[in-house]
């Protein structure tokens, strides 16, 4: 039996409303059949509108998948600042709500990366892609930056080009160099789980973090 597509539903909406409609429609597709099984048809079938209707919001594909992007990052940024902002103003349990955020449901979904995966692909060739990773990342950037600054207060210092050395006569920890490398650590953590989710559990990377950060703050000879 030929499968039949949903008639389009034509019920009027919020330009917003349709096209955060849109938008999650688009996840959804490339969830489901990755970058080269989507098209606008798949997108039109699965919000249940007209391939006009999506023309009118998007010019074209690579603007809604953009937008996807941009609305992907975004949520999830907000969701960590969020959780960082409710977990007071401790440096040691506004990282832990960064942590646990970070290693949970949106953040922590075996069924997203094929939708990073695409997002991946698509960024040494795409501006539209790159233009949303810059809009958003640096938000991201900020948060991690300014909770290392909290837990190395010392790194000031070193930023500024002065000798400064922690306890025991050690260089301070660089602020630029930690970050990239606590963010190699969240990056392969998360990508390991999404690929193979038995392989620990959350709260298990939540505490491989903690003791790599504990480990950082000794070598700067800061207090925690």
């Amino acid at each position: 039996m030929a499968r039949t597509e949903p008639k389009p539903r034509f019920a009027r909406q919020p330009p917003e409303v349709r096209r955060q409609a849109l938008i999650d429609a688009t996840i959804e597709c490339l969830k489901r059949y990755g970058h080269e099984g989507l098209s606008i048809r798949t997108i039109s079938a699965q919000a249940g509108v007209s391939v006009g209707l999506i023309n009118h919001h998007f010019p074209n594909k690579d603007e809604l998948v953009a937008a996807a992007y941009r609305h992907i990052n975004s949520e999830l940024i907000a969701g960590m600042q969020a959780a960082v902002a409710r977990a007071g103003s401790s440096p040691q349990a506004r990282m832990r709500a960064f942590l646990e955020s970070w290693f949970s449901a949106p953040s922590l979904d075996a069924d997203a990366l094929a939708v990073w995966v695409v997002f991946w692909g698509l960024y040494r060739h795409s501006r539209l892609i790159q233009r949303a990773h810059r809009e958003t990342y640096q938000g991201y950037v900020s948060l991690l930056r300014g909770m290392l600054a909290e837990l190395l207060p010392s790194e000031r210092a070193a930023r500024s080009g002065r000798t400064r050395r922690a306890r025991g006569g050690a260089p301070a920890v660089d602020l630029r160099l930690a970050a990239i490398g606590f963010t190699a650590l969240l990056d392969g953590l998360w990508l390991e789980w999404c690929l193979e989710p038995g392989t620990f559990r959350p709260a298990e990377a939540v505490e491989l973090c903690e003791a790599w950060l504990a480990q950082l703050v000794r070598r700067n000879g800061a207090r925690s």
